[in-house]
């Protein structure tokens, strides 16, 4: 998790994490931006309407938000001393 609605990720960038061609997530970025979702400006991200993006997302983005949320649950509890 990054803590912001605003970030940096280039389309290479994007394209070599998801394994997908640069035209692909140009194409996609678009099609995410137009729908009034993100906001996508030479590599810069800003996610204007969170909800409709997770609605967006496949079945898989709740799964992997919630072993998110529980591993760094877990990371940020502080260990208890002697223990």
């Amino acid at each position: 998790m990054i803590g912001s609605d605003a970030f940096s990720l280039t389309q290479e960038f994007l394209s070599h994490m998801l394994g997908v061609r640069r035209t692909t997530v140009s194409v996609e970025a678009h099609a995410v931006q137009e729908a009034g979702l993100i906001r996508y400006r030479r590599g810069h991200i800003k996610i204007v309407n969170r909800d409709g993006l997770e609605d967006c997302a496949c079945e898989c983005y709740s799964v992997i938000r919630e072993e998110t949320d529980r591993l760094m649950g877990a990371a940020k509890t502080p260990s208890k001393p002697g223990a």
